[in-house]
């Protein structure tokens, strides 16, 4: 199957498959051609590329542009988000990108995320100490999965705790919003607005050692350079990004993989005492339930070709990262999980310039989740039929709402990933 803008452009694909059983689905459109077109999570047609080969060399084409100017009339009508929210490094080319990037990248080297890993653990003991006193059944993406991340988010970002809101709400309005419910997305794009507002005005205030007080002094700055400068914008952009992307991934991650060691037992015991491979089964899950099946929306500068395929200027392209993470000519056997084999090159956390910047934290901190998990409840098991578990319907996120889970004793062994 192969469709080209010039011979089928008002016909996308049913899409249906890609949400009732994804990997099988893009299987399938991997066989039968590397483009293929599709509606897009904004309803309108898109791109889909779903071979290993010409989603990395996309992922790299500058002739693909993240900035929504160069997006076809009418060709794309993503959700509005205001100026402050929307001046972020996912709508950026260079040169901005590159500038803004510069700035947060330091707060994710592998020396500052390193310095984190025992506070991640604490975060992560206290929430199972609240697990274990209240008893199973849990939901363990609402008791557990869900907050450490927002909890270690908030803490990099200096927010402190009187202030902390209901951010899996606002994320899950602008991830998975309710057809039915149209204004809950205005509604969440407008507390999130005013929240960042607010505490940008305290933090100027009472500035403190934070990853945002750090960002409010390069954009107060006077003396900085041209390139280390933030526009007030960009200031508040980045605080709603690294908090969405720090928790909406992460999340995902970490109940993804929770269930794939449920679902196999002998993966579960052999982790259980080999610890010291929780990073590569950490990297194995990235690639092989990934918690984001496509790329940000990318627009064609110009006319250009991916995998033969004509694609106009202007024309929205989607980077099947869950379809090349499953392309058995890169990865052999690619439906197996097998975190022994060679996982140099998938794609779960992006490539080029625009390889997600929290990478180093989101392994760490579903390394350190997971350990303290299974350290914690040996006889973790699913609290129900694997069939009554809920997954997100979209195609934007890859994992579960909930995951109902039991345990029978506790097992006083800590270990740390």
């Amino acid at each position: 199957m192969q469709n080209t803008a010039e011979t089928d452009p008002d016909a996308p694909i049913d899409v249906t498959p890609l949400l009732d059983d994804p990997h099988t689905a893009y299987a399938a459109l991997r066989e039968s051609g590397p483009v293929h077109r599709i509606t897009g999570p904004d309803g309108q047609p898109a791109w889909l590329v779903t071979r290993y080969d010409d989603v990395r060399s996309a992922f790299a084409d500058a002739r693909l542009s993240l900035d929504k100017k160069h997006a076809a009339p009418g060709g794309y009508r993503g959700f509005a988000l205001p100026p402050a929210l929307d001046a972020n490094m996912m709508n950026m080319d260079p040169p901005d990108h590159t500038r803004i990037r510069r700035l947060v990248v330091k707060a994710f080297t592998p020396r500052r995320v390193d310095a984190l890993r025992e506070p991640v653990r604490r975060v992560a003991e206290g929430l199972l100490d609240a697990m274990e006193e209240r008893g199973g059944p849990a939901d363990l993406i609402a008791d557990y999965a869900g907050p450490l991340p927002v909890i270690v988010i908030c803490d990099l970002l200096g927010i402190p705790q009187r202030d902390r809101r209901d951010f899996r709400a606002w994320t899950d309005a602008l991830v998975t919003p309710d057809p039915a419910k149209p204004q809950a997305m205005r509604d969440a794009v407008g507390a999130m607005l005013e929240f960042y507002t607010s505490l940008i005005k305290t933090k100027r205030a009472e500035p403190d050692d934070d990853l945002l007080s750090d960002l409010i002094a390069v954009r107060d700055d006077a003396t900085g350079t041209d390139g280390d400068r933030l526009s007030e914008d960009e200031l508040t952009s980045l605080g709603f990004l690294i908090l969405f992307g720090g928790y909406e991934n992460v999340v995902h991650l970490i109940g993804n993989a929770t269930l794939g060691l449920l679902e196999h037992p002998d993966r579960l015991a052999r982790l259980r005492h080999h610890p010291a491979e929780l990073p590569a089964v950490v990297e194995e899950f990235l690639r092989h339930s990934g918690p984001a099946p496509l790329a940000i929306r990318r627009f064609a500068k110009e006319d250009l070709e991916i995998g033969g395929v004509r694609i106009a200027a202007g024309d929205s392209v989607l980077l099947g990262i869950a379809s090349a993470n499953r392309d058995p000519a890169r990865f052999p056997d690619p439906d197996a999980f097998d975190h022994g084999r060679d996982l140099s090159g998938h794609l779960a956390l992006g490539h080029g310039i625009h390889y997600c910047v929290g990478a180093p934290l989101a392994r760490m901190e579903t390394a350190t989740a997971l350990g303290a998990l299974i350290a914690r409840f040996p006889g973790l098991r699913l609290a129900v039929p694997q069939g009554e578990l809920r997954r997100r319907r979209t195609l934007r996120a890859h994992g579960l709402i909930s995951l109902p889970v039991a345990w029978e004793t506790r097992n006083e062994q800590v270990f740390e990933a």
